[in-house]
């Protein structure tokens, strides 16, 4: 049995779209569009919104809570090795920068 979701943007049943008119002759409305859940969307935002425009939409309006669930307050840090190769060419010497990241 197939598995969908409706799509989680906040504006989604104002957009006057094809896809969305739903009911019969004298009776329309517009209806938030149904997701078909598979495994390339199940566990990305593709799964829960139906296009870009729901995804932004509800990023909007859910931004600052959304921030407040893990919050930084430090900022973070990878140990890195730089090593610096000087390369000679006829034209001249050439730097190459390599930045390397230190298993933790």
């Amino acid at each position: 049995m197939s598995e969908y979701r409706y799509c989680h943007g906040n504006k989604c049943h104002e957009y006057e779209t094809q896809n969305r008119i739903r009911g019969v002759k004298g009776n329309k409305v517009l209806r938030t569009r149904k997701i078909k859940i598979t495994n390339w969307n199940r566990d990305n935002w593709h799964g829960y919104f139906c296009d870009e425009r729901c995804r932004s939409d509800y990023m909007q309006k859910h931004l600052q809570t959304i921030m407040n669930i893990q919050p930084v307050e430090q900022p973070l840090e990878t140990a890195i090795k730089i090593e610096k190769e000087t390369v000679n060419h006829g034209w001249g010497d050439r730097t190459y920068t390599n930045i390397n990241k230190i298993a933790s």
